[in-house]
């Protein structure tokens, strides 16, 4: 079901609904405005809300991204989708959810506006070497009852003077004008399909590879209390992390900020 919401046209809850029905996505929800998708969606499971609900909002005045950077954009301009699921996995495997986020976004962006999405590991999805998407998975429950939020915020209508940082862009300022429903509704069925692959014990490894643009490329990986590490990102292991050879050593990380490196 949809729970309508008025949003200047921007996201049509209907519509929403509809094409995301009949699967794993059991309830969409579509706010004008709130703080953060993903607290909403933490707060509603603490409540008892099934899995398979979806909070959609055209505007957040307290989005987070990872390392709890904050992050606004202007209303009408962004998504902010969160969904809430219960993985069957244990959750020692999962690490592989945000980017399994990011596999759906680019495939769900690829598919509603022709641009050619492409990953930063772990999981900035990029256009043209700008970021057009931030992802934010979290668990919530318990151990008994355990489950995850799995959050995205994409740019759709931002204009060049309203982007955060000269680094990022929007479909539309990418050359798309399709709108945000369509979006939205492409990486919705793209992560139902990756969600549920990987939640059967399906491969989804070489999947990410072919996706992921860090392979191959000169990168320096800064990890949290360490050195930066310069080197060539040679491949993504089974685990979901980054491997990378400095000439002398092939370290493989499972957490950090990797920066992609100009050929000289």
């Amino acid at each position: 079901m949809a729970t309508l919401a008025a949003v200047s046209g921007f996201i049509e809850a209907d519509a929403l609904a509809v094409a995301v029905a009949g699967g794993l996505w059991q309830h969409v929800d579509v706010v004008a405005s709130t703080g953060s998708t993903n607290a909403d969606l933490a707060r509603q499971s603490r409540e008892g809300a099934p899995a398979g609900r979806v909070l959609v909002s055209g505007h957040q005045s307290a989005g987070r991204g990872r390392l709890a950077r904050r992050w606004e954009a202007p209303p009408d301009t962004s998504v902010a989708c969160s969904v809430l699921v219960a993985p069957r996995r244990p959750m020692p495997e999962w690490g592989w959810l945000p980017l399994l986020v990011g596999m759906a976004v680019a495939d769900g962006v690829r598919a509603a506006t022709g641009l050619d999405a492409r990953l930063k590991w772990p999981n900035d999805v990029l256009v043209n070497e700008r970021k057009l998407c931030g992802i934010l998975c979290e668990s919530v429950g318990d151990l008994d009852h355990p489950r995850a939020v799995l959050g995205f915020g994409l740019n759709v209508a931002l204009r060049a003077d309203q982007l955060p940082v000269p680094t990022a862009t929007s479909t539309r300022l990418e050359g798309s004008d399709a709108g945000a429903t369509t979006i939205v509704a492409a990486v919705l069925r793209s992560l139902e399909t990756w969600f549920s692959a990987w939640d059967a014990r399906q491969d989804v490894v070489d999947a990410y590879r072919r996706r992921c643009d860090t392979i191959g490329r000169e990168v320096v990986v800064r990890v949290a209390g360490g050195e930066p590490v310069r080197g060539r990102a040679v491949g993504v292991d089974a685990g979901g992390g980054i491997v990378v050879d400095d000439g002398t050593t092939v370290r493989t990380f499972v957490a950090g900020d990797v920066e992609h490196l100009r050929p000289a």
